[in-house]
């Protein structure tokens, strides 16, 4: 399939998709921000690649800030306060059209082959990642694949695979193999760029002499001015996803056997909720990259991509519910007070697997307000 692929008509349906929306988008404006960008196109996974590459360029310029010969990023307080200032920085996002269209233009053709073709597409992700740490690089990137992601994300923490490259590149093959039947048909994920601009299958397979101008007229992308609510995703987009279980051959990836970590639980006789003493004490005992008690108010204080996790995973996809939960106990006056609120509006009706590592990381930010 991908010795067949129309190259030419790729890269030119990139810059006709980047160019159609950027006109747009840019009609009235001069920046977009990073809530816009999640907004941007029909395309959920596009605009998703969007914010991975803004992500990536980030950390090679907080990589080249630390080359400094001349201070010591190892500093325990540097550290922290460099770590403070990226989550605030994070939330500042703002990029002009000239800078957006060619990553626009890369996160289509991304997409498109992570449609089409998502056995490559993974494997040579994979090479990004730095020597011995490609677990870590899928922790940290598993939020951005809306794709045929059950192809790496069961891999995450599996016992058995090993740290070496060829290792995971395997695995991904045996996903592949196993789950191919059930993935989704590329012409279904592409449906949603067609949305905006008509793609072509055939002519990218190489299968007609089609040229790149759409069939039918390009729907008008509306961007309204102001958004007092932006939500994440679409209505149709937030929805359950199947527990899909990776199936890999037993002589390759052995049954892993769980990390044994400490519950966030309660340990009280109500049993079913979190435990506001309980969580002082673990979180007090461990140490946690930046860990510090935040400044101002914690409807303010989360990165962009906690906003991202916290909304999808703990707040039904529902950015308003989630302003509303941290305005909330922005409001209070104790860590207790916080941990009952959330466990009487939150844990239960919202059905939080309190042992996920969400709902630990978010009760992380609760603690830290307390601080």
């Amino acid at each position: 399939m991908t010795a067949q692929i129309n190259g030419n008509y790729l890269e030119k349906y990139a810059i006709s998709y980047a160019e159609l929306v950027c006109d747009q988008f840019f009609s009235n404006r001069q920046f977009i921000t990073g809530q816009e960008i999640i907004q941007l196109t029909p395309s959920t996974q596009v605009n998703f690649f969007i914010i991975k590459r803004l992500f990536e360029l980030w950390q090679e310029e907080l990589g080249k800030l630390k080359g400094s010969p001349y201070f010591d990023y190892r500093d325990i307080a540097v550290h922290e306060a460099l770590t403070q200032f990226m989550n605030v920085l994070s939330r500042r996002i703002k990029v002009e059209r000239v800078h957006l269209a060619g990553i626009l233009q890369d996160a289509v053709q991304d997409a498109i082959q992570v449609a089409t073709d998502p056995l490559n597409f993974f494997q040579n992700e994979l090479a990004k990642a730095p020597t011995g740490k490609i677990n870590e690089y899928l922790k940290e990137n598993k939020k951005y694949f809306k794709w045929n992601e059950m192809l790496v994300i069961g891999l995450i923490d599996k016992a058995g695979i090993g740290l070496d490259f060829e290792s995971y590149q395997q695995a991904i093959l045996a996903n592949f193999q196993s789950l191919k039947v059930s993935l989704d048909s590329p012409k279904e994920l592409l449906a949603s760029l067609s949305d905006t601009l008509f793609f072509d299958l055939e002519e990218y397979w190489g299968q007609s002499t089609g040229k790149i101008e759409e069939t039918e007229e390009p729907k008008v992308l509306e961007f309204e001015q102001e958004e007092e609510s932006p939500r994440f995703e679409s209505e149709e987009e937030v929805v359950e996803e199947e527990d899909v279980r990776i199936q890999l051959p037993e002589e390759e990836i052995p049954t892993p056997q769980p990390e044994k970590r400490a519950s966030i639980a309660s340990t009280s006789a109500t049993g079913n909720g979190l435990d506001a003493a309980h969580l002082q004490a673990l979180f007090a005992s461990e140490t946690y990259k930046g860990m510090k008690g935040i400044l101002g108010e914690l409807a303010e204080s989360l990165a962009l991509n906690q906003r991202f996790m916290f909304t999808k995973e703990l707040f039904d996809g529902n950015s308003d519910l989630l302003r509303h939960a941290l305005k909330s106990v922005d409001e209070l006056a104790t860590f207790e007070e916080a941990v009952a609120l959330i466990n009487a509006r939150f844990v239960v009706e919202l059905g939080w697997d309190i042992e996920s590592e969400e709902v630990r990381e978010f009760m992380q930010q609760v603690y830290r307000k307390f601080l």
